[in-house]
C-alpha cells in the first residue's frame, strides 16, 4: 500500500514537472478546457439559483410544499355554522402549526385623490411564513395586532405610494369607507409584483370580519365563506387530505359541500424546468472540452517524439511498461485537473457575484442556495476524464516504443 501511494505521488510530481517544462505548448489547450469546465459548472450553479427563484415565486402564490386548501360551504353558498370550531379542532387533532383562513374581498379606501376599491385579503399571521412574504418596511402581523381597536394593514408599494410614503414610525392611518367607516393603521409595506398596477392590502381575518356587516341574505355578503390553508409535511399530505375531507364533511353533514386538495407548485411540477437549458449549454461545453482534448493529444504526441530517447533510457533501467504508460497519461490528467480547478473557481466567482444573483433572482429570492458541491465535483470529473482521454493515445504510443530503437533515436 505504501509503495503504491509512493509511486502515485512520484508520478504526479513527475507529471507536473513535465507540464511546467512544456507549459507554453499546453497553455492554449488548457485555456479551452478551463473555459469549458467553467461553463459546465456555471450552468449547474446558476440552475440552482434559478430553480430557487422559481420555487420561491411559486410559493408566494401557491404556498410551500405541501400546502392544502380546504373550502366548505352550505348548498345555498352560505358559511357553514360552527366552521370556526371545526377548523380549530382539526388543527389541534393533527397538530398543524401553520394554518390560515383566507378571505378575498374588496374594501373602499379613501386616498387624497379620491376613494377607490382595494383588493383585500383577510388572513391569519402564519400566512406570511406559508407564502414567503417579505416586507420592504414595517413588520408582519403578530398576535398583538388582533387586540388593536384600529385594524392593522399591510399594503403593497402602490398603495404606499398613493399615501405619500409616510414614515411608519408615525403610525399612519387610512380610512376604510363602508357601512361601518373604519380608521386603520398601516404597519407594513410589501413589494408589488411586476404585473400589479393597483393598490392591494392584507388584513387579519378577524379584523376584516369585525368591520363587515352581517347580512341574512348570502347573496348580499361582501365575501363568501373563507377558504382555509394548511402547510403540512409532504410525506403525510395525502393522508391529511383524506382525513380532513372525512372529518369536516362528517361534522357539517350532507347539506354542506367540502373540498380538500393540494395546490402548491410541487404537486404539479414534474422534473427540472431548466433541464433543456442545462443540456444545451452542457452540450456546447462538452464540444469545447472535446476540442481542448484534441489539442492536448496533438501537443502530447509532438512532445512525446522529443522524449523517445528519454523513454528508452528509462525502460533500459527497468521502468515497466505500466509505469511509462501511467507517467505519460498523468501528464495530461494533471494538466487538465489544474485547468479544471481554475474553471471551478471562475464558476464560483461568477455564480456568487451580487450582479449575477440579482439578475437571475429578479428580486424573488430571499434564501440564496450555497454554490452546489455537485457542480464543482462535476467540473473536476469532466476535467479528469478529458485529461485521461487526451493522455491515452500518447501513453499507448510510449508503451509500444522499442527500447533499442528509442536509444538510437
Amino acid at each position: 500500500m505504501k509503495r503504491a501511494v509512493s509511486n502515485l505521488v512520484g508520478a504526479v510530481i513527475e507529471a507536473w514537472q513535465e507540464v511546467r517544462i512544456h507549459k507554453t505548448r499546453v497553455m492554449l489547450s488548457l485555456i479551452g478546457v478551463a473555459v469549458a469546465v467553467c461553463a459546465i459548472t456555471t450552468v449547474v450553479g446558476l440552475g440552482a439559483v434559478a430553480q430557487q427563484a422559481t420555487v420561491e415565486s411559486s410559493e408566494r402564490s401557491g404556498g410551500r410544499a405541501a400546502s392544502l386548501f380546504l373550502s366548505a360551504s352550505m348548498n345555498d353558498g352560505s358559511t357553514p355554522p360552527g366552521m370556526p370550531e371545526i377548523w380549530r379542532t382539526a388543527l389541534e387533532r393533527y397538530q398543524i402549526d401553520y394554518a390560515s383562513r383566507v378571505m378575498n374581498t374588496s374594501q373602499t379606501v379613501q386616498f387624497a385623490d379620491g376613494a377607490v376599491p382595494v383588493q383585500t385579503l383577510g388572513i391569519d399571521p402564519p400566512y406570511g411564513t406559508m407564502h414567503r412574504i417579505t416586507l420592504e418596511e414595517g413588520t408582519w402581523f403578530t398576535e398583538a395586532d388582533t387586540a388593536r381597536l384600529a385594524p392593522a394593514l399591510l399594503v403593497n408599494s402602490i398603495f404606499y405610494d398613493r399615501l405619500g410614503r409616510p414614515d411608519l414610525r408615525t403610525h399612519p392611518t387610512t380610512t376604510l369607507i363602508g357601512e361601518r367607516t373604519t380608521t386603520a393603521v398601516v404597519t407594513g409595506v410589501y413589494p408589488s409584483l411586476s404585473w400589479e398596477t393597483e393598490p392591494a392590502m392584507y388584513m387579519l381575518a378577524d379584523a376584516l370580519t369585525a368591520i363587515t356587516p352581517v347580512v341574512s341574505d348570502p347573496n348580499l355578503q361582501q365575501f363568501g365563506p373563507p377558504s382555509y390553508e394548511l402547510w403540512v409535511p409532504v410525506d403525510v399530505s395525502e393522508q391529511l387530505v383524506t382525513a380532513l375531507q372525512r372529518d369536516v364533511q362528517g361534522a357539517l353533514g350532507a347539506d354542506a359541500f367540502v373540498q380538500v386538495n393540494r395546490q402548491d407548485f410541487a404537486a404539479f411540477q414534474d422534473g427540472d424546468p431548466y433541464l433543456s437549458l442545462k443540456l444545451t449549454v452542457g452540450a456546447i461545453a462538452g464540444l469545447v472540452l472535446l476540442l481542448g482534448a484534441l489539442g492536448l493529444v496533438n501537443i502530447a504526441l509532438v512532445t512525446l517524439k522529443q522524449r523517445i530517447r528519454e523513454i528508452g533510457i528509462r525502460r533500459s533501467f527497468g521502468a515497466t511498461a505500466g509505469r511509462v504508460f501511467f507517467a505519460v497519461m498523468m501528464e495530461s490528467v494533471v494538466a487538465t485537473v489544474v485547468a479544471g480547478i481554475i474553471g471551478v473557481i471562475g464558476a464560483v466567482l461568477i455564480v456568487k457575484s451580487p450582479f449575477v444573483e440579482d439578475f437571475i433572482s429578479q428580486g424573488q429570492v430571499t434564501d440564496f442556495p450555497p454554490f452546489p458541491v455537485e457542480a464543482a465535483i462535476l467540473g473536476l470529473v469532466c476535467a479528469t476524464v478529458v485529461g485521461a482521454l487526451a493522455g491515452l493515445i500518447p501513453a499507448l504510443v510510449a508503451v509500444r516504443v522499442k527500447v533499442i530503437d528509442a536509444i538510437r533515436y
